[in-house]
């Protein structure tokens, strides 16, 4: 079956002032986009993404031959992402599509990463594995700063980690979800006392007014870069991802002085 991703995709954007949001990937029966930080997926009828995907495909005849969307089913996210958070989003057109990609998300053969910035220096993990595994049990409900594992019944829930750079104030790390419980870089990030920079939520509230007033940072830094599965008619994985990190987040870390080596 006949897919694209990357590169030749570039141009194509979803229409959204005052931004615009990049499609990533697109095929019969689903697109890859690149969804904005602050933007809810589907609660939000008629300003959220899957509205903004489905009216994409609507108003571009070229686009409705490819895609090939199922009107009764509509667009519908086949994985979470938080609306605080920006990055690489996989929507179904049709049930076929929505049961094909469920089964690799329910049997944990997607692979999902993240780039976010942390507050304070997290230390590569000891050894010679470069990558680091935060193993807090977490309950379902979402939980918060004084609390992050949340209230109930905990599950085992698995988060590596591994340390990209450093600066003065601010650790930049790659992230990849081995469970998925809601807010879970979030809560384990905060758990390790290295929360996640802008997290009005689980961060330090005074943190997140500093960067606001002085920085004019106004987001959660944590960004869904790369999403690795098998597309329909492929025989192996294969990975979406956006061309760049967010231009917010990449300046607040480069402007923070690197520290002096020893």
């Amino acid at each position: 079956m006949e897919h694209h991703v990357g590169n030749r995709l570039q141009m194509m954007t979803i229409d959204r002032e005052p931004t615009q949001i990049p499609v990533l990937g697109i095929g019969k029966g689903w697109l890859v986009v690149d969804k904005p930080v602050g933007m809810s997926v589907h609660n939000e009828p008629g300003r959220d993404l899957c509205s903004l995907a489905s009216a994409f495909i609507q108003k571009r005849t070229t686009i409705q031959g490819q895609i090939k969307m199922d009107p009764d089913f509509g667009v519908n996210p086949v994985h979470r992402l938080d609306k605080e958070t920006s990055g690489v989003l996989l929507l179904a057109v049709t049930r076929e599509m929505f049961r094909f990609f469920s089964k690799q998300f329910e049997s944990r053969h997607v692979k999902k990463r993240y780039v976010a910035i942390l507050h304070g220096r997290l230390e590569n993990p000891a050894g010679n594995d470069p990558w680091g595994t935060w193993r807090w049990a977490l309950a379902k409900t979402a939980g918060g700063r004084h609390n992050p594992e949340g209230a109930g019944n905990r599950q085992d829930s698995q988060t590596r980690y591994r340390v990209l750079d450093h600066s003065a104030h601010y650790t930049m790390v790659e992230i990849e979800l081995l469970s998925g419980r809601t807010h879970q870089i979030r809560r384990h990030a905060k758990l390790s006392g290295h929360p996640v920079v802008g997290d009005a939520r689980y961060g330090s509230t005074r943190a997140v007014n500093t960067l606001r007033r002085n920085y004019a940072f106004e987001r959660l830094a944590l960004h869904a870069w790369a999403l690795t599965l098998r597309l329909p008619g492929g025989k192996a994985p294969e990975t979406v991802e956006t061309p760049a990190i967010p231009g917010q987040m990449q300046h607040l870390f480069e402007n923070d002085p690197a520290p002096h080596e020893p």
